[in-house]
């Protein structure tokens, strides 16, 4: 491999066998190097592969400016929740995170306060990005000696979930509150009768959550099954009156209207978390 592009002494830009613009990371990697040069492999500790032009140019542009320490950090951080969740995650994490890590460092350093308003909720809703988030904090302070709020459990969980559904912050914002009030409707029609500690309960947030980004990606869920959707009509009335306030409140907030088929599942994890 050859270089490209020099970006500073540990950052090269480069293109692999099958002519993809790589970004390449390693300790002295650029110093005193040219373009033409070829790059010695022993010294690459990490190649960056995004999906198209723009995403390299920004990942560029950001890690030009970040000591190459936080950047192994944040590395370790993705990677952890790459092996800690087995799914498919947006690369535009490598940007949006790091972005974010590096940043949150500045805050402290520079004594700037910074809460986050959503923590309970981000807690709630995305439990295990929020331990992954916790466990990111220990490498920062382990690896760079630089103590986080642990409010930043919940904003490294946010970018985490959004890499995960590959929706922008705003969106993943507007969900976190569009699940959170659904649940305060619940509430609000049976109070006591949620018992909020059963894996029901924990079933139905993740139901929710799922829910919220089909309204957002503006896809639905249709079934045939009218004879199952009557059978609870019929015996979850109480359940049902509670789903129709739900799906008003979609429509009214979302111009989104709730399948039979969604009323359905709402109505039978509603029942769910309110028998003890």
């Amino acid at each position: 491999m050859k270089i490209t592009k020099v970006i500073n002494n540990n950052i090269v830009v480069s293109r692999d066998d099958s002519q993809r613009e790589v970004v390449l990371m390693g300790k002295g990697l650029g110093f005193q190097k040219h373009v033409g040069q070829t790059i010695d492999p022993k010294k690459i500790e990490k190649t960056y592969i995004m999906k198209d032009h723009g995403m390299t140019h920004r990942f560029q542009e950001m890690a030009a400016n970040i000591p190459i320490e936080r950047l192994k950090v944040c590395n370790e951080i993705i990677q952890y929740a790459k092996d800690r969740l087995q799914k498919n995650i947006n690369d535009n994490i490598y940007i949006s995170l790091t972005d974010h890590i590096n940043f949150a460092i500045e805050r402290v350093k520079m004594g700037v306060p910074f809460q986050n308003p959503f923590l309970w909720e981000i807690k709630k809703f995305y439990y295990q990005e929020y331990l992954i988030g916790k466990a990111a904090i220990g490498m920062i302070e382990k690896k760079l000696k630089v103590t986080l709020p642990q409010d930043e459990a919940a904003f490294i969980a946010l970018h985490i979930v959004n890499a995960e559904l590959d929706l922008d912050m705003t969106s993943m914002v507007s969900m976190t509150k569009f699940v959170n009030h659904i649940l305060d409707i619940v509430d609000e029609c049976f109070g006591d009768r949620i018992d909020k500690e059963s894996v029901f309960y924990e079933r139905f947030v993740t139901h929710l959550k799922f829910f919220a980004q089909r309204i957002f990606a503006g896809k639905e869920v249709e079934s045939d099954d009218t004879e199952f959707q009557e059978i609870i009509r019929n015996k979850y009335q109480d359940c049902i009156d509670c789903v129709e306030k739900i799906k008003a409140y979609i429509k009214e907030t979302c111009n989104h209207d709730v399948t039979d088929e969604e009323m359905m599942y709402l109505t039978v994890h509603v029942k769910r978390v309110t028998t003890k």
